[in-house]
């Protein structure tokens, strides 16, 4: 059944009524419109009917129409503004993930170096700082040899596949817990917590090997090697002193004739000893002597 708007007394004084509290056009933008202006409308109309009594059974007819035509827009109002409250709700939600995923780049750029993938140097630094609070840690670094031979003589393209293959190589033989970083332009390191220099070492030994044997593709047929340092610091040390040492090995190292590793000499010894000794090598030149 279709109900058309009443023309009765009451009906109308209350649309004018209504008609009246309206808003001008120029205070639109001041005041929000009201989205259930004619459900409210509706509403008065019907509380006049039922406000003069039963006397106009028309009148009530009629306004009992409205209302039902009002709140059946109203319904149909309130699912849209669901619909969109749901929609908007659903853009919020990606909005926040695309944001999650933004400070996720911004942290992972801010903390891993580009080329390779691995922990830049600030933050292999921090993780090493952060493990020496709990645990003892061994330390290694290594440094391509020849490295600017190979820039030099077939350019930065070749140097960074060299770099990529070297990391590879250090991926590989990394045991779990351990955590690599690029600390300059063609030297790394492996943060070992709660490993000793015998094991620390011996993987130290792994990648070197693994360095040597690898076909990097130079255009020379040219092969690539490293030498390694290794030191170990107890429990509540600082990376800056663990790298201090190993990076003395490493150069004891390259002093001995490159692609070796080398140990650093132990913290208790006193400065004199480690002067005197910097570093001890444990395996020499590529033939293993």
């Amino acid at each position: 059944m279709t109900f058309r708007p009443s023309s009765s007394p009451a009906c109308r004084s209350a649309r004018a009524e209504a008609g009246r509290k309206r808003a001008p056009m120029h205070d639109i933008a001041a005041t929000p419109p009201d989205l259930f202006d004619a459900e409210r409308q509706a509403l008065a109309a019907a509380r006049a009917v039922h406000a003069a009594g039963a006397g106009d059974a028309m009148a009530a007819h009629a306004a009992l129409g409205e209302l039902l035509a009002s709140y059946d827009r109203l319904l149909r109002e309130t699912r849209r503004l669901v619909r969109r409250s749901d929609r908007a709700e659903l853009e919020m939600t990606r909005l926040n993930q695309r944001l999650q995923d933004l400070a996720g780049e911004l942290e992972y750029r801010a903390t891993h170096d580009p080329l390779t993938g691995v922990l830049n140097r600030a933050a292999i630094i921090d993780v090493a700082n952060r493990q020496f609070l709990s645990h003892d840690l061994a330390l290694v670094v290594l440094d391509i040899d020849h490295f600017k031979r190979v820039n030099d003589s077939f350019g930065h393209p070749a140097g960074d596949q060299v770099i990529l293959g070297v990391v590879d190589c250090l991926q590989h033989a990394a045991p779990p817990g351990a955590q690599i970083g690029r600390v300059g332009g063609e030297e790394f390191t492996v943060v070992l917590p709660g490993w000793s220099m015998e094991r620390t070492a011996q993987i130290a030994q792994l990648v070197r090997r693994a360095i040597e044997g690898r076909d990097f593709a130079l255009p020379d047929g040219s092969r690539v090697t490293a030498s390694f340092g290794v030191s170990w610091m107890p429990r509540g040390a600082c990376f800056d002193l663990a790298y201090a040492l190993a990076d003395e090995a490493l150069y004891a190292a390259k002093r001995g004739g490159r692609n070796q590793v080398a140990r650093a000499a132990g913290p208790g010894l006193s400065a004199g000893a480690a002067e005197a000794s910097p570093a001890r090598l444990v395996a020499a030149q590529a033939s293993g002597a």
